[in-house]
Protein backbone atom coordinates (compact mmCIF):
# COMPACT_ATOMS: atom_id res chain seq x y z
CA UNK A 1 0.00 0.00 0.00
CA UNK A 2 1.91 2.53 -1.31
CA UNK A 3 0.94 5.76 -3.94
CA UNK A 4 1.07 2.17 -5.38
CA UNK A 5 -2.32 1.65 -3.63
CA UNK A 6 -4.46 3.42 -1.52
CA UNK A 7 -1.87 6.95 -1.89
CA UNK A 8 -1.63 6.12 -6.05
CA UNK A 9 -5.09 7.56 -6.48
CA UNK A 10 -3.80 11.21 -4.93
CA UNK A 11 -3.20 12.16 -8.69
CA UNK A 12 -7.03 11.78 -9.16
CA UNK A 13 -7.31 13.98 -5.65
CA UNK A 14 -5.83 16.58 -7.22
CA UNK A 15 -8.83 17.78 -9.38
CA UNK A 16 -10.66 18.12 -6.42
CA UNK A 17 -8.24 20.79 -4.94
CA UNK A 18 -7.61 22.15 -8.27
CA UNK A 19 -11.02 23.54 -7.72
CA UNK A 20 -10.63 25.43 -4.82
CA UNK A 21 -9.65 29.18 -3.64
CA UNK A 22 -7.00 28.13 -1.23
CA UNK A 23 -4.50 29.13 -3.90
CA UNK A 24 -3.53 29.10 -7.49
CA UNK A 25 -2.45 25.87 -9.46
CA UNK A 26 -2.65 22.64 -9.41
CA UNK A 27 -1.04 20.55 -6.13
CA UNK A 28 2.26 18.91 -7.54
CA UNK A 29 3.25 16.33 -5.65
CA UNK A 30 6.76 15.53 -4.82
CA UNK A 31 8.21 12.30 -5.70
CA UNK A 32 9.61 11.24 -2.35
CA UNK A 33 8.07 7.89 -2.57
CA UNK A 34 10.22 7.07 -5.79
CA UNK A 35 13.34 7.71 -3.19
CA UNK A 36 12.60 5.63 -0.67
CA UNK A 37 10.44 2.82 -0.95
CA UNK A 38 11.82 0.73 -3.87
CA UNK A 39 14.64 -0.13 -1.35
CA UNK A 40 12.40 -0.95 1.70
CA UNK A 41 10.48 -2.79 -0.03
CA UNK A 42 13.36 -4.51 -2.18
CA UNK A 43 14.30 -4.54 1.84
CA UNK A 44 11.27 -6.45 2.85
CA UNK A 45 10.97 -8.87 0.34
CA UNK A 46 14.34 -9.91 0.64
CA UNK A 47 14.10 -10.55 4.80
CA UNK A 48 10.53 -11.89 4.80
CA UNK A 49 10.01 -14.37 1.75
CA UNK A 50 12.57 -16.40 3.36
CA UNK A 51 11.32 -15.65 6.63
CA UNK A 52 7.87 -17.39 6.05
CA UNK A 53 9.22 -19.76 3.84
CA UNK A 54 11.14 -20.94 5.92
CA UNK A 55 8.06 -20.97 8.82
CA UNK A 56 6.28 -23.56 6.31
CA UNK A 57 9.17 -25.31 5.75
CA UNK A 58 9.51 -25.69 9.54
CA UNK A 59 5.97 -26.61 9.71
CA UNK A 60 5.09 -28.57 7.11
CA UNK A 61 8.37 -30.81 7.70
CA UNK A 62 9.65 -30.58 11.16
CA UNK A 63 6.49 -29.34 13.74
CA UNK A 64 3.75 -30.65 11.14
CA UNK A 65 0.02 -29.91 11.77
CA UNK A 66 -1.18 -30.98 14.79
CA UNK A 67 -3.37 -28.31 16.54
CA UNK A 68 -5.03 -25.08 15.95
CA UNK A 69 -1.84 -23.02 17.00
CA UNK A 70 -0.09 -24.98 13.67
CA UNK A 71 -2.82 -24.49 11.41
CA UNK A 72 -2.93 -20.48 12.32
CA UNK A 73 0.69 -20.13 12.24
CA UNK A 74 0.69 -21.48 8.35
CA UNK A 75 -1.86 -19.87 7.27
CA UNK A 76 -0.39 -16.44 8.76
CA UNK A 77 3.13 -16.94 6.90
CA UNK A 78 0.50 -17.75 3.77
CA UNK A 79 -1.16 -14.54 4.45
CA UNK A 80 2.16 -12.62 5.15
CA UNK A 81 3.37 -14.44 1.48
CA UNK A 82 0.98 -12.91 -0.40
CA UNK A 83 1.89 -9.42 0.42
CA UNK A 84 5.30 -9.69 -0.13
CA UNK A 85 4.61 -11.30 -3.23
CA UNK A 86 3.21 -7.98 -4.65
CA UNK A 87 6.00 -6.18 -3.07
CA UNK A 88 8.49 -6.51 -6.18
CA UNK A 89 5.96 -5.13 -8.34
CA UNK A 90 5.48 -2.15 -5.91
CA UNK A 91 8.52 -1.17 -5.57
CA UNK A 92 8.82 -0.93 -9.36
CA UNK A 93 5.33 0.85 -9.37
CA UNK A 94 7.09 3.29 -6.68
CA UNK A 95 9.67 4.73 -8.78
CA UNK A 96 7.61 4.66 -12.25
CA UNK A 97 4.93 4.58 -14.12
CA UNK A 98 2.79 0.36 -13.69
CA UNK A 99 3.69 -1.32 -16.61
CA UNK A 100 2.75 -4.90 -15.94
CA UNK A 101 -0.27 -4.56 -17.95
CA UNK A 102 -4.33 -4.61 -16.74
CA UNK A 103 -3.86 -8.35 -15.78
CA UNK A 104 -1.39 -8.11 -13.23
CA UNK A 105 -2.40 -4.66 -11.70
CA UNK A 106 -5.81 -6.75 -11.08
CA UNK A 107 -3.57 -9.74 -9.58
CA UNK A 108 -0.95 -7.55 -7.92
CA UNK A 109 -3.64 -5.42 -5.66
CA UNK A 110 -6.16 -8.26 -5.35
CA UNK A 111 -3.70 -10.35 -3.54
CA UNK A 112 -2.74 -7.53 -1.63
CA UNK A 113 -6.13 -6.81 -0.21
CA UNK A 114 -6.73 -10.48 0.47
CA UNK A 115 -3.59 -11.13 1.88
CA UNK A 116 -3.90 -7.80 4.19
CA UNK A 117 -6.60 -8.37 5.82
CA UNK A 118 -6.36 -12.18 6.01
CA UNK A 119 -3.37 -11.37 8.35
CA UNK A 120 -4.54 -9.74 10.21
CA UNK A 121 -7.86 -12.10 10.81
CA UNK A 122 -5.47 -14.82 11.24
CA UNK A 123 -3.38 -12.77 14.15
CA UNK A 124 -7.11 -12.20 16.03
CA UNK A 125 -7.73 -15.88 15.55
CA UNK A 126 -4.05 -16.90 17.16
CA UNK A 127 -4.73 -14.38 19.81
CA UNK A 128 -8.03 -16.11 20.61
CA UNK A 129 -6.78 -19.98 20.35
CA UNK A 130 -4.05 -18.52 23.02
CA UNK A 131 -6.72 -17.19 25.38
CA UNK A 132 -8.70 -20.22 25.00
CA UNK A 133 -5.22 -22.06 25.82
CA UNK A 134 -4.19 -20.34 28.91
CA UNK A 135 -7.81 -18.55 30.35
CA UNK A 136 -10.28 -22.09 29.61
CA UNK A 137 -7.32 -24.82 28.90
CA UNK A 138 -10.00 -27.76 30.06
CA UNK A 139 -12.52 -26.07 27.43
CA UNK A 140 -10.20 -25.56 24.81
CA UNK A 141 -8.98 -29.35 24.74
CA UNK A 142 -12.14 -29.76 22.70
CA UNK A 143 -11.95 -27.22 20.21
CA UNK A 144 -8.40 -26.46 19.68
CA UNK A 145 -7.55 -29.18 17.15
CA UNK A 146 -6.38 -29.57 13.78
CA UNK A 147 -10.03 -29.93 12.28
CA UNK A 148 -11.36 -26.68 13.90
CA UNK A 149 -8.30 -24.75 13.30
CA UNK A 150 -8.62 -25.97 9.03
CA UNK A 151 -12.76 -24.95 9.47
CA UNK A 152 -11.91 -21.52 10.85
CA UNK A 153 -9.10 -20.89 8.45
CA UNK A 154 -11.93 -21.27 5.78
CA UNK A 155 -13.93 -18.85 7.52
CA UNK A 156 -10.92 -16.51 7.78
CA UNK A 157 -10.12 -16.53 4.58
CA UNK A 158 -13.89 -16.17 2.97
CA UNK A 159 -14.44 -13.40 5.58
CA UNK A 160 -10.87 -11.87 4.02
CA UNK A 161 -12.35 -12.17 0.59
CA UNK A 162 -15.61 -9.99 1.43
CA UNK A 163 -13.79 -7.59 3.58
CA UNK A 164 -11.93 -6.81 0.37
CA UNK A 165 -14.69 -5.38 -1.17
CA UNK A 166 -15.57 -2.78 -3.09
CA UNK A 167 -12.24 -2.32 -3.79
CA UNK A 168 -11.57 -5.41 -5.91
CA UNK A 169 -14.45 -4.49 -7.76
CA UNK A 170 -13.00 -1.19 -8.98
CA UNK A 171 -9.11 -2.30 -9.87
CA UNK A 172 -7.82 -1.71 -13.04
CA UNK A 173 -5.40 -0.16 -15.08
CA UNK A 174 -6.08 4.21 -16.55
CA UNK A 175 -3.67 6.58 -18.02
CA UNK A 176 -3.79 9.59 -16.16
CA UNK A 177 -1.51 12.60 -17.39
CA UNK A 178 0.72 10.60 -19.67
CA UNK A 179 0.94 7.99 -16.98
CA UNK A 180 -0.67 4.09 -16.09
CA UNK A 181 -2.00 3.91 -13.06
CA UNK A 182 -3.19 0.58 -11.33
CA UNK A 183 -6.30 1.67 -9.31
CA UNK A 184 -8.74 0.38 -6.80
CA UNK A 185 -11.20 3.53 -6.96
CA UNK A 186 -13.87 4.01 -9.61
CA UNK A 187 -12.77 7.18 -11.49
CA UNK A 188 -16.63 8.89 -11.80
CA UNK A 189 -17.57 11.87 -9.15
CA UNK A 190 -18.02 9.02 -6.49
CA UNK A 191 -13.97 8.47 -6.23
CA UNK A 192 -13.80 10.46 -2.75
CA UNK A 193 -17.01 9.09 -1.09
CA UNK A 194 -15.79 5.51 -2.15
CA UNK A 195 -12.54 5.80 -1.16
CA UNK A 196 -13.34 7.44 2.12
CA UNK A 197 -15.75 4.45 2.53
CA UNK A 198 -12.45 2.14 2.40
CA UNK A 199 -10.34 3.60 4.31
CA UNK A 200 -12.81 3.63 7.22
CA UNK A 201 -13.91 0.01 6.59
CA UNK A 202 -10.15 -0.32 6.94
CA UNK A 203 -9.88 1.08 10.06
CA UNK A 204 -13.08 -0.67 11.31
CA UNK A 205 -12.24 -3.95 10.30
CA UNK A 206 -8.40 -3.83 10.06
CA UNK A 207 -7.55 -2.15 13.39
CA UNK A 208 -10.43 -1.38 15.78
CA UNK A 209 -11.98 -4.40 15.75
CA UNK A 210 -8.76 -6.76 15.75
CA UNK A 211 -7.10 -4.31 18.20
CA UNK A 212 -9.70 -4.95 20.69
CA UNK A 213 -10.14 -8.57 20.58
CA UNK A 214 -5.97 -9.15 20.45
CA UNK A 215 -6.19 -6.94 23.40
CA UNK A 216 -8.39 -8.44 25.99
CA UNK A 217 -7.29 -11.66 24.91
CA UNK A 218 -3.61 -10.81 26.20
CA UNK A 219 -4.78 -8.66 28.49
CA UNK A 220 -6.18 -11.94 30.10
CA UNK A 221 -3.73 -13.74 29.37
CA UNK A 222 -1.10 -11.89 31.00
CA UNK A 223 -3.09 -12.14 33.99
CA UNK A 224 -3.52 -15.91 34.11
CA UNK A 225 0.35 -15.92 34.04
CA UNK A 226 1.06 -14.08 36.56
CA UNK A 227 -1.08 -17.07 38.77
CA UNK A 228 1.40 -19.68 37.50
CA UNK A 229 4.30 -19.71 39.23
CA UNK A 230 6.09 -22.13 37.09
CA UNK A 231 5.54 -19.68 33.48
CA UNK A 232 8.78 -18.49 32.22
CA UNK A 233 8.76 -14.83 32.23
CA UNK A 234 9.59 -14.85 28.88
CA UNK A 235 6.14 -15.90 28.38
CA UNK A 236 4.75 -12.66 29.49
CA UNK A 237 7.56 -10.73 27.82
CA UNK A 238 6.64 -13.08 24.48
CA UNK A 239 3.14 -11.36 24.46
CA UNK A 240 3.91 -7.82 25.43
CA UNK A 241 6.01 -7.31 22.08
CA UNK A 242 3.60 -9.29 20.39
CA UNK A 243 0.94 -6.52 21.27
CA UNK A 244 3.52 -3.47 21.44
CA UNK A 245 4.83 -4.26 17.80
CA UNK A 246 1.44 -4.61 16.41
CA UNK A 247 -0.02 -1.70 17.38
CA UNK A 248 3.32 0.35 16.66
CA UNK A 249 3.21 -0.99 12.75
CA UNK A 250 -0.71 -0.63 12.11
CA UNK A 251 -2.03 2.43 14.28
CA UNK A 252 0.53 5.10 12.43
CA UNK A 253 -0.93 4.14 9.27
CA UNK A 254 -4.65 3.83 10.49
CA UNK A 255 -3.99 7.64 11.94
CA UNK A 256 -2.75 8.84 8.58
CA UNK A 257 -5.76 7.17 7.09
CA UNK A 258 -8.56 8.67 9.14
CA UNK A 259 -6.37 12.10 8.08
CA UNK A 260 -6.94 11.43 4.45
CA UNK A 261 -10.49 10.54 5.14
CA UNK A 262 -10.60 13.90 6.58
CA UNK A 263 -9.24 15.79 3.54
CA UNK A 264 -11.23 13.42 0.74
CA UNK A 265 -14.59 15.12 2.41
CA UNK A 266 -13.34 18.36 3.08
CA UNK A 267 -13.19 18.58 6.52
CA UNK A 268 -9.68 19.77 6.86
CA UNK A 269 -8.27 22.91 4.74
CA UNK A 270 -7.91 22.35 1.54
CA UNK A 271 -4.08 23.09 1.43
CA UNK A 272 -1.62 22.10 -1.19
CA UNK A 273 1.12 21.64 1.82
CA UNK A 274 -1.64 19.91 3.79
CA UNK A 275 -2.13 17.51 1.30
CA UNK A 276 1.49 16.59 0.30
CA UNK A 277 1.74 16.29 4.34
CA UNK A 278 -0.62 13.66 4.31
CA UNK A 279 0.39 11.55 1.40
CA UNK A 280 3.97 11.56 2.21
CA UNK A 281 2.51 10.30 6.11
CA UNK A 282 0.52 7.38 4.43
CA UNK A 283 3.54 6.67 2.49
CA UNK A 284 6.12 6.13 5.34
CA UNK A 285 3.21 4.82 7.75
CA UNK A 286 2.23 1.75 4.82
CA UNK A 287 5.88 0.81 4.96
CA UNK A 288 6.06 0.45 8.35
CA UNK A 289 2.51 -1.51 8.13
CA UNK A 290 4.52 -3.92 5.38
CA UNK A 291 7.35 -4.71 8.24
CA UNK A 292 5.01 -6.40 10.53
CA UNK A 293 4.97 -9.44 7.86
CA UNK A 294 8.62 -9.58 8.05
CA UNK A 295 8.59 -9.58 11.46
CA UNK A 296 6.02 -12.28 12.34
CA UNK A 297 8.14 -14.87 11.90
CA UNK A 298 10.45 -14.13 14.10
CA UNK A 299 7.77 -13.34 17.01
CA UNK A 300 4.84 -16.14 16.38
CA UNK A 301 7.96 -18.95 15.65
CA UNK A 302 11.61 -19.23 16.25
CA UNK A 303 11.47 -17.45 19.69
CA UNK A 304 9.29 -20.90 20.72
CA UNK A 305 11.33 -23.79 21.92
CA UNK A 306 8.66 -25.81 19.85
CA UNK A 307 9.87 -24.42 16.76
CA UNK A 308 13.47 -24.08 17.58
CA UNK A 309 14.14 -27.81 17.84
CA UNK A 310 12.37 -29.09 14.67
CA UNK A 311 14.45 -26.07 13.23
CA UNK A 312 17.60 -27.63 14.12
CA UNK A 313 16.44 -31.10 13.56
CA UNK A 314 16.09 -30.26 9.87
CA UNK A 315 18.99 -27.90 9.53
CA UNK A 316 20.80 -31.18 10.57
CA UNK A 317 19.28 -32.74 7.53
CA UNK A 318 20.52 -30.67 5.01
CA UNK A 319 23.81 -29.67 3.92
CA UNK A 320 24.95 -26.98 6.64
CA UNK A 321 25.22 -30.26 8.61
CA UNK A 322 28.67 -30.30 6.52
CA UNK A 323 29.56 -27.14 8.50
CA UNK A 324 30.76 -27.92 11.95
CA UNK A 325 30.92 -24.72 13.86
CA UNK A 326 26.87 -24.40 12.59
CA UNK A 327 26.20 -28.38 13.31
CA UNK A 328 27.84 -27.86 17.01
CA UNK A 329 25.54 -24.81 17.46
CA UNK A 330 22.09 -26.19 15.96
CA UNK A 331 22.77 -29.64 18.22
CA UNK A 332 23.12 -27.31 21.23
CA UNK A 333 19.48 -25.54 20.05
CA UNK A 334 18.15 -29.09 19.76
CA UNK A 335 19.28 -30.28 23.20
CA UNK A 336 18.50 -26.98 24.82
CA UNK A 337 14.90 -28.77 25.19
CA UNK A 338 15.31 -30.86 28.30
CA UNK A 339 12.42 -32.94 30.13
CA UNK A 340 12.12 -30.44 32.69
CA UNK A 341 11.28 -27.43 30.46
CA UNK A 342 9.86 -28.92 27.66
CA UNK A 343 6.25 -28.77 29.70
CA UNK A 344 6.84 -25.06 30.00
CA UNK A 345 8.51 -24.41 26.30
CA UNK A 346 5.32 -26.45 24.88
CA UNK A 347 3.02 -23.51 26.96
CA UNK A 348 5.24 -20.67 26.22
CA UNK A 349 4.72 -21.54 22.53
CA UNK A 350 0.82 -21.34 22.95
CA UNK A 351 0.63 -18.05 24.37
Amino acid sequence: MTTTLNTISDSLDKTTFNTTADYIGPCNYEAHASRFLPVLYSLFFVVGFPGNMLVLWVILRGVQLKSMTDVCLLNLAIADLLLIFTLPFLAHYARDTWIFGNAMCTLVLSVYYIGFYAGIFFIVLMSIDRYLAIVHAVFALRIRTKTYGILASVVIWIIAVAASFPELRYIGVELYDGKKICNAYPKDENHNDVKSAAFIKMNVLGMLIPLGIVGFCYTMVIRKLKTIRNSKKLSIHLVVVVMVVFFCCWIPYNIAALLKVLELQEILPSKCELSKSIQLMLQVTEAVAYLHSCLNPFLYVFVGEKFRKPLAGLLLQTPFKKVQSIRRYMTQIADSVSPQTANVDEFSVDI
